[in-house]
């Protein structure tokens, strides 16, 4: 008989989130489900939030599936081989980024974080920047630079 107590459904408690993951200006992870703390394999999951006005560099992260899920906020995408479409999504949507779609994630807000649940299909945490030059023009007094850092 399985040891279900231990080997079973694990809850991780929201003050017990891992902070102690690869962090950007302008954004804040915390992780959730990863082996480490839970076991899992397949999966890694965590929370982001993204300070007013911040975005990010154009970027994939290779063979991994993202899912993310808008909690508080508005957040605007952008992705293409020139980030030539846009779509915002706030509280309640679910957003889907397939493997190797380059993108850019920004806080459309100036005044409120976006904070958001991402789910990915691997633990590694893949980010690869790209030198696509973002048609959004920067907000004034933006704040810090962008979250995944452009090469250089």
């Amino acid at each position: 008989m399985a040891d279900w107590k231990e080997h079973g459904i694990r809850i991780i408690r929201a003050g017990e989130l891992d902070t102690n993951t690869p962090q950007t200006p302008g954004m804040t992870r915390a992780a959730a489900i990863t082996h480490a703390r839970t076991g899992a394999n397949k999966l890694w999951a965590g929370t982001v939030t993204v300070q007013p006005a911040a975005r990010t560099g154009a970027h994939h992260h290779g063979e991994l599936e993202t899912v993310l899920y808008i909690i508080r906020g508005r957040a605007r995408f952008r992705w293409g081989d020139h980030l030539e479409f846009v779509e915002e999504a706030g509280p309640g949507d679910f957003i889907y980024v397939p493997p190797f779609v380059p993108h850019q994630e920004m806080n459309a807000r100036p005044d409120e974080p976006v904070e958001a649940v991402v789910v990915r299909s691997g633990q590694e945490p893949i980010v690869v920047n790209l030198d696509i030059e973002s048609p959004e023009p920067a907000e004034p007094g933006a704040g810090p630079g962008p979250f995944h850092s452009k090469p250089n």
